[in-house]
């Protein structure tokens, strides 16, 4: 069983709801939230349904079997955090409903300490993407070289950039899979050489591979990029474990060979939610700390997708982690405006910007300048 805090405000996605559950237009609000329970047990779902009934007229029900009925319930997130309290007779869905709201309405509070820097995500930061790749789609055979690789990353630093993201195997649509050894003979010199200049640097490898991971964590790496999220090679939880590191979780639809073959969803933002809700409750049991999660923009999804994501990047808060989000210079952009790759940075600065807005904390990017940009100006304001 799960619970998402929807913002029901905007009237596209009000009108989904309403017809995903037959209510009245006459609802409709600025400022309507909804809390969705999902994947309730057959045995459970008419208490729930009568305990809810009794605290407040705005519930709706989809009563289906095999654990799949949904509840949802309309209001403020003040109103919704009431009826919680008043669960008290089934305590696992005031739990669940308790911790639903306060990630929802304490997103901008959460606070992590990585290699003894804090970051307070009322505020948004840079991660500076660094390929060491020949295939990548946007800077592949640039940084082949671990001297050139290296300087570029120190130079990312300079322009702003808080965290580097270092690859050695790229993941664009069609990618063919590297080797664990070539990977590592790619990745580790760089991190090696960047954190020879820059002992404070905070570096995050992008790998699925435990190898990889484990390598560069011994080697001064305090994150794992994982757009896996830990199916790919099991084992890389227990390394993150070990290491204390932290950990990204993104949502991909198949894998980068094949994941933009005509990729569907029935409801995108519910199937990525419920994943990553899956994938945080692995994480959590291995008590793996500072956790990430990122909706995988343009792995297995339409430039439909792809807007309702950023549109409704705001409904992931109530996972209770921080968004991070990779828009830089995707096809997406490319296909809208219909501008090539190396024409795209002004695109990805006002996308980063409207995801910012709607709660990214981190912003991965190829251009720090404007990442950083974007960051502090958006700070200021938001």
């Amino acid at each position: 069983m799960l619970a998402q805090i929807i913002n029901l405000s905007h009237p596209n996605v009000f009108n989904k709801y309403r017809l995903k559950y037959n209510f009245s237009w006459d609802l409709h609000h600025e400022g309507l939230f909804g809390v969705e329970i999902r994947k309730i047990q057959d045995q459970y779902f008419n208490g729930f349904k009568n305990l809810l009934g009794r605290l407040t007229k705005f519930i709706y029900c989809l009563d289906d079997t095999d654990n799949r009925s949904k509840i949802l319930l309309l209001g403020n997130t003040n109103l919704i955090q009431e009826i919680a309290e008043n669960c008290s007779t089934e305590p696992d869905l005031q739990k669940l409903l308790l911790t639903t709201v306060n990630n929802f309405k304490n997103y901008n509070s959460i606070v992590y300490t990585i290699k003894a820097r804090e970051f307070n995500f009322n505020s948004s930061y840079v991660m500076g993407i660094l390929n060491v790749t020949p295939d990548s789609f946007s800077d592949g055979g640039k940084y082949l070289d671990s001297n050139l690789a290296a300087e570029y990353g120190i130079e990312m630093l300079d322009n702003g950039a808080d965290i580097l993201d270092i690859g050695g195997e790229s993941s664009r649509p069609g990618a063919d899979s590297v080797s664990a050894e070539e990977e590592i003979q790619r990745v580790i010199p760089v991190i090696q050489k960047i954190l020879l200049e820059r002992p404070s640097a905070i570096i995050s490898v992008d790998t699925t591979k435990n190898v990889v991971a484990s390598a560069a964590l011994q080697n001064g790496a305090s994150i794992v990029n994982d757009i896996s999220s830990l199916t790919n090679d099991p084992k890389i939880a227990d390394t993150i474990k070990k290491f204390n590191a932290s950990l990204v979780l993104m949502h991909m639809l198949g894998e980068p060979k094949t994941m933009q073959r005509n990729p569907f969803y029935e409801n995108v933002i519910e199937e990525i939610y419920d994943y990553l809700h899956e994938r945080i409750c692995i994480a959590e049991k291995l008590k793996i700390q500072n956790i990430f999660i990122d909706p995988g923009i343009g792995f297995g999804k339409t430039v439909a997708n792809n807007l309702e994501i950023l549109h409704r990047l705001g409904d992931f808060k109530s996972l209770g982690y921080p968004i991070l989000i990779g828009l830089s210079r995707k096809s997406f952009l490319g296909k809208i405006l219909d501008i090539d790759v190396d024409e795209r940075d002004t695109a990805t600065s006002f996308t980063e910007a409207f995801a910012v807005t709607n709660g990214a904390r981190i912003i991965r990017t190829h251009n720090i300048k404007n990442g950083s940009q974007v960051c502090k100006m958006l700070s200021s304001l938001i």
